[in-house]
């Protein structure tokens, strides 16, 4: 189960995310301006830019599936400063997503999870999923969403959703 609930719908986002900064992108070619006024970008003084919520945002896709299974997540060294380096950390998450299987979850929701800023405290591997890691993702991309929003790029929620899987 918490494959299914983690590891499919964090690429997805994901890739949504991508496809958000790629309208940036051609919104801030369009109007002329410095896509660098986005990437620094924040809804509020003591909340984190546009950059550092895509870093977060896929910080917690990758070491989720990585507290959850016990395989080694890719390291990033937040150095990202451009709208292709953002785009491709992205993608090197969702490929790294990809690596993932049903079976990799194996014991995952008794897992013990914990992390150093937890001080020593942990989660079952069900509770940090639906706890922190699942509401921690949607957060940050939500975040990253509303900061291009509310800079006029023209996304809506359509946008945030992406493909969904409708039956006929």
């Amino acid at each position: 189960m918490l494959y299914e609930i983690t590891v499919p719908q964090f690429m997805k986002m994901l890739r949504n995310l991508n496809t958000l900064l790629g309208k940036a992108d051609a919104f801030a070619e369009g109007k002329k301006i410095d896509v660098g006024v986005l990437l620094t970008s924040r809804l509020a003084p003591d909340q984190f830019n546009l950059i550092r919520q895509i870093q977060i945002a896929c910080d917690t896709a990758k070491l989720a599936a990585s507290r959850l299974t016990g395989k080694e997540a890719p390291i990033h060294d937040d150095n990202e400063i451009s709208l292709p380096q953002l785009r491709s950390r992205i993608e090197h998450v969702i490929s790294y997503l990809a690596t993932m299987s049903p079976a990799d979850f194996q014991g995952a929701e008794e897992r013990k999870v914990s992390q150093p800023r937890w001080e020593g405290k942990w989660l079952n591997g069900k509770e940090f999923a639906t706890q922190h890691a699942i509401p921690n993702v949607y957060f940050h991309i939500t975040t990253a969403y509303s900061i291009l929003r509310h800079n006029g790029v023209d996304i809506g929620k359509k946008d945030y959703l992406g493909e969904m899987p409708f039956k006929h």
